[in-house]
């Protein structure tokens, strides 16, 4: 374990609800949704603390959160306003160390190991950039504090909102033992699922274990699970972090089920996902089609092509071919999406940008 590393994780708290909320004073100490329409079947993007005390939460369906906040006030969102802010804030970063790898518009890492300034204290460092974003931003940040990229999310999430958590390398390995299987970074729902399954109920728990039997049961994950549960994490903050996948998707108010309609909103996504490769000057070798059915069972398919993706006619028949052993046809569907992978920079240049995955909400 390297302890010598000075990780700092910086998470805007409900960062869109609080833009929303800076910029338009009649929604501020109110229940503010960011998403769908009430109406629609878009999700809620983020919603204000005001409103998560209604047990409401992001990727939540719409129509749900109305149901637990009838009052609460649904606006669509503004991308443009998150990504001014959200450059503002990194701009900020710059100012402490040139190693911060933006993980999102409202999340990054900073590494401030080799930093002189507030004699080297990265706590010390973080309030202070805490600070610099609410007097330049009029936004809240928590920040997480550690030896490692791992345990510097984790920490960031402790105290929230406007919070600060710093966990030292003598703490690393009882803090990891303690914590709960569904706390841990990178551990999602159904893995966490299987481990409960096996008995791994807390980091103490997956200690444990041997490597082999983590290897056997998780594949190559096995071995990250072994490091993390021992507070080891050696990934560096890398701030030359590539773009890997561009994507797009919509739901539909009401539910499709012709194939060649299908086909006719797949080209049309992907004419959007071409179009967001092109700004960023890459070009992309993988088509993903994603379908998600009227009972939320989700599917997708994949094709790597030798030659450059464009939306010429031959692109339809990649598309025909990928739907081809589906259900298309014979079950509704509500959701459809586009990723293009294998990206190439033709530019030399890498620039990270949030999907706008909630612009059809309000169709």
């Amino acid at each position: 374990m390297n302890a010598t590393r000075k990780i700092i994780h910086i998470d805007m708290d409900a960062f869109f609800a609080a833009v929303e909320q800076r910029d338009f004073p009649q929604y501020r100490n109110k229940p503010l949704i960011v998403g769908g329409a009430p109406n629609s079947r878009g999700v809620v993007a983020t919603c204000s603390y005001e409103a998560r005390q209604y047990g409401i939460h992001s990727a939540m369906p719409s129509a749900h959160a109305y149901r637990l906040c009838p009052q609460a006030i649904f606006v669509k969102p503004r991308f443009d306003a998150y990504q001014q802010a959200s450059m503002s804030i990194r701009k900020i970063f710059a100012d402490y160390t040139d190693l911060f790898e933006p993980l999102s518009l409202d999340e990054a890492y900073l590494d401030v190991s080799q930093s002189c300034l507030h004699q080297g204290s990265a706590t010390l460092i973080a309030k202070a950039i805490k600070a610099a974003i609410k007097q330049e931003t009029q936004l809240i940040a928590s920040a997480g504090i550690s030896y490692n990229k791992f345990l510097a999310k984790i920490a960031s999430d402790i105290n929230k909102p406007d919070g600060l958590y710093v966990i030292t390398p003598e703490q690393g390995a009882d803090f990891v033992g303690r914590l709960t299987i569904d706390k841990f970074h990178g551990i999602g729902k159904a893995t966490s699922l299987k481990m409960r399954a096996l008995g791994i109920n807390t980091g103490k728990d997956l200690k444990d274990l041997p490597l082999e039997m983590l290897q056997h049961y998780f594949g190559k994950a096995g071995l990250h699970y072994y490091s993390i549960s021992r507070g080891i994490d050696h990934r560096p903050v890398n701030n030359c972090r590539s773009r890997k996948s561009v994507g797009v998707e919509m739901t539909f108010q009401q539910d499709i089920q012709l194939k060649q309609e299908v086909i006719a909103q797949l080209q049309s996504l992907l004419e959007k996902a071409l179009s967001k490769v092109a700004e960023k000057q890459l070009v992309a070798h993988t088509l993903t089609i994603k379908i998600k059915y009227h009972d939320f069972v989700q599917i997708t398919r994949s094709r790597t092509l030798p030659h450059i993706i464009t939306a010429t006619t031959t692109i339809g028949a990649v598309l025909e071919d990928l739907v081809k052993n589906t259900e298309i046809g014979r079950r509704n569907v509500r959701l459809l999406g586009i990723t293009l992978s294998s990206l190439d920079d033709k530019s030399g240049q890498t620039d990270y940008q949030q999907l706008d995955l909630f612009s059809d909400c309000w169709a």
